[in-house]
């Protein structure tokens, strides 16, 4: 049957001086610690049998996929549906756990923490990532292939292929920035995964990133 390995790999830091939750906002870019991260990736994927680097369409997603296309002399292709998940916060400085989220002009977005209901339903999230992952999969059948997205998309998908429920505590993500989870595939079932951190662990709750 035929092996093939879907690394999920989260962009890289990103400027964001005024820290705000920035989601699916265009003009949002790497900054040089992110741009370090990206080559550190690169370096990581070199011995790969990469046959195709896909990515969102957002530009941290892109600048992120950059340097490991070019380490393999492939193209970046855009996939829609690894792009971050949608917010009604977008826009706005709030974190988890920086207290802002008690404000009552919030507490309408907040009514329901399980679909949930301040942004893109979990559920939602997980079956376009899965389509992503599994045309990933076909393009690249018996090699290896790079999905550049996002922390929310990645641990989502991540959760749905381990059976695992889907809410939860987003101060307990997996997915550090410029990190790699694995899928591995046999034929078109998922037999295993792995996750690494090439650039090192960082705060999953940090705002901006």
């Amino acid at each position: 049957m035929t092996r093939t390995l879907v690394h999920l790999l989260r962009h890289g830091e990103v400027h964001n001086p005024a820290g705000v939750l920035y989601g699916r906002m265009p003009g949002f870019h790497l900054s040089e610690t992110g741009r370090k991260q990206a080559q550190l990736v690169a370096d990581e994927l070199a011995g790969a049998d990469l046959a195709v680097v896909l990515c969102s369409p957002l530009e941290r997603a892109r600048e992120t996929a950059a340097p490991v296309a070019a380490g393999h002399g492939l193209e970046v292709v855009v996939d829609e549906r690894l792009i971050e998940a949608d917010n009604r916060f977008e826009g706005e400085r709030v974190a988890v756990g920086d207290g802002a989220l008690r404000s009552p002009r919030h507490w309408s977005k907040l009514r329901d923490p399980f679909t949930p209901s301040w942004g893109e339903p979990y559920l939602r999230i997980a079956h376009r990532m899965l389509g992503a992952v599994h045309r990933a999969r076909e393009l690249a059948a018996g090699r290896e292939v790079v999905c550049v997205s996002h922390q929310l998309p990645i641990w989502t998908v991540r959760r749905f292929v381990t059976g695992k429920r889907l809410w939860h505590d987003p101060r307990r993500r997996q997915c550090s920035l410029a990190s790699l989870t694995t899928l591995v595939f046999e034929g078109s079932e998922v037999v295993g995964l792995r996750y690494r951190e090439p650039a090192g662990e960082s705060d999953p709750t940090q705002t901006g990133a």
